[in-house]
């Protein structure tokens, strides 16, 4: 489909529930988001057209549109979606349908079919009096609709008799919602050990088969990133990526705090400028060190630049990133970004020991964004992330990569 109207990535959930009004459509959502944690966007019909709009619901409603927009922007940044509300099927079934259609992961719907005399039996029971005063039994039999089911057998109906628990439950097991959350890395160094990392010259990461899924590399001039030009190149290479790590680089820009945001500086690189960034390397470390065996410069070169054949800027799912403030200032991350360890002491090792309170406290708010939004850090560079390369896939035990050496067109 095309990029501009495809929404999420293939991980992403959506899950729509549907259903008359006391039907119990708020409470499943919320237990949804209960059993997951975060990274559930609930998106309420009643939020948005009741208290953000104050808006009548009616054909053609501003609120229909904008359920839609919110519900595409949680998946584009990596959230799973559950929008929710009476959603009357000849006013909001194009939207969904839409969306459904759009949306690159999993998607159900679900119609939570509940009889009006139980309808009513259930609204009495709410302890909100204020509520039960604006909202009469008059209210809801007019707002009644027996089996209002989306075109197409879209729906899946849920009985009456079903608890409220048997409902998630059903849920989660048919959207595999609980296993679509990406898994934090399995590996986190010690503070300040670099002797435990793994490095991008491990076997193990040349050893992980790829299984190329062909998503195209997009720009991300186009999305709104504040990009530095200090690695651009004549094609702008440098400012593309994969379609999903784009998203998940919106999502970890949504999880900074405010004032804050990401410094874009590097993405895709050609394998023939990796070729000659990882040569003009070990040649400086072999002028230093000439007692080196070619292994010993392999090695220690990896440290700091991927070796060409399994280099994650080379497949479009690496990036090299910092923080800004609202003005775009560089904020103190304890060195500059690209810095070698002997340039820097080893202070760009991620978890370098040798930090002030200032760096260490915006490494961490860095860290903890792009890690909750899917990506990778290489330890031995505080600013390189990457997601669905063979680094990535290898620590967090996956069966094998998505990315692997791609050409921009």
């Amino acid at each position: 489909m095309p990029a501009a109207t495809a929404a999420g990535r293939p991980d992403t959930r959506l899950v729509v529930i549907r259903g008359n009004s006391a039907s119990g459509k708020s409470s499943v959502a919320q237990r949804l988001r209960d059993h997951h944690g975060r990274g559930v966007a609930i998106v309420g019909q009643d939020v948005i057209r009741r208290n953000v709009l104050r808006e009548h619901d009616t054909t053609g409603g501003a609120n229909i549109a904008l359920l839609g927009k919110i519900a595409r922007a949680a998946l584009n940044a990596g959230f799973h979606v559950v929008l929710e509300g009476i959603l009357y099927a000849d006013r909001y079934s194009h939207m969904i349908t839409s969306l459904v259609r759009d949306h690159r992961g999993v998607s159900a719907c679900y119609y939570l079919d509940v009889p009006l005399e139980a309808t009513l039996a259930r609204h009495a029971s709410k302890a909100d009096a204020a509520y039960l005063a604006q909202v009469t039994d008059s209210h809801l039999s007019s707002w009644y609709r027996e089996l209002d089911l989306l075109p197409g057998g879209l729906e899946t109906v849920i009985p009456a008799a079903s608890t409220l628990q048997d409902t998630v439950a059903r849920i989660v097991r048919e959207t595999d919602l609980t296993a679509a959350a990406a898994p934090p890395p399995q590996y986190k160094p010690s503070q300040g050990d670099s002797m435990n990392l793994v490095l991008m010259s491990d076997p193990q990461v040349a050893a992980m088969p790829v299984h190329e899924g062909g998503e195209p590399l997009v720009d991300v001039r186009d999305h709104d990133f504040r990009v530095d030009p200090r690695k651009q190149d004549p094609m702008g290479a440098f400012t593309h990526v994969r379609e999903g790590v784009l998203a998940r680089l919106a999502h970890a820009r949504s999880l900074l705090p405010a004032g804050t945001d990401l410094l874009f500086i590097e993405g895709y690189r050609p394998l023939a400028l990796q070729q000659r960034y990882f040569t003009e390397y070990r040649d400086e470390l072999a002028a230093a060190h000439p007692d080196w065996a070619p292994e010993q410069l392999h090695e220690a070169a990896s440290r700091y630049v991927s070796p060409p054949d399994i280099a994650p800027h080379s497949a479009g799912a690496a990036v090299d990133v910092t923080l800004v403030d609202q003005d775009g200032h560089e904020l103190d991350l304890g060195t500059r970004v690209n810095a070698s360890p002997e340039e820097s002491d080893g202070a760009c090792f991620t978890h370098a020991p040798n930090l002030s309170d200032q760096a260490r406290h915006h490494r961490t708010l860095l860290l903890t964004a792009m890690e909750g939004a899917g990506f990778t850090n290489y330890g031995t560079e505080f600013w390189h992330f990457s997601a669905g390369d063979r680094y990535d896939a290898l620590m967090r035990q996956e069966p094998h990569a998505r990315y692997g050496p791609i050409e921009l067109p």
